[in-house]
C-alpha cells in the first residue's frame, strides 16, 4: 500500500493579510494561485518543512504557528496540510524563486479575487474561517 505523502501549505500571515503565489510550473497548475509550501521529507517534521520550503521558495524567515484543523486531498499519494505561519523579524521580504512567478498580499475582503488552485480551495476557506475566528 502506498504511503501517504503530507503536503505542508504555508498561511502566511502579516499586516492583517494572507500571502498567495501564483504558480510558474508544472504548465497544468501555472496562472493559478496557492498557499506556498510543499512536499514534506522522509523524517522532517511538517513544522520544519515548512519552514524550509518557504525559505526556497520565498527567500525568508518564518515560523509555523498552528496547524489549521483538517486534510486536503491532492493527488495520489499527496495530502495538504495548512500551517499558519508569521515572518521573523529581519526577515527579507518574500519574492518568488522557485515553482511561482508572482505574489499577492491579500487582505480578508482580497481572498477570492485570484483564481485559487481547485485543490487549495477548501484550505483557503479553512485559513478564512480560523482568520475570521
Amino acid at each position: 500500500m502506498d504511503e501517504t505523502i503530507v503536503v505542508v501549505g504555508g498561511a502566511l500571515l502579516h499586516d492583517g493579510r494572507l500571502l498567495a503565489a501564483r504558480r510558474s510550473a508544472p504548465p497544468e497548475l501555472a496562472g493559478r494561485w496557492e498557499l506556498p509550501g510543499g512536499k514534506v521529507e522522509p523524517g522532517e517534521a511538517p513544522e520544519a518543512a515548512l519552514v524550509r520550503e518557504l525559505r526556497e521558495e520565498l527567500g525568508v524567515t518564518a515560523e509555523s504557528l498552528e496547524r489549521i484543523p483538517g486534510e486536503w486531498p491532492l493527488r495520489t499519494p499527496y495530502v495538504l496540510h495548512v500551517w499558519t505561519a508569521r515572518l521573523l523579524p529581519g526577515s527579507a521580504d518574500p519574492v518568488p524563486l522557485e515553482d511561482h512567478d508572482d505574489l499577492r498580499w491579500l487582505t480578508p475582503d482580497e481572498l477570492w479575487d485570484v483564481d485559487w488552485l481547485d485543490q487549495d480551495i477548501p484550505a483557503v476557506k479553512a485559513v478564512q474561517r480560523h482568520w475570521d475566528g
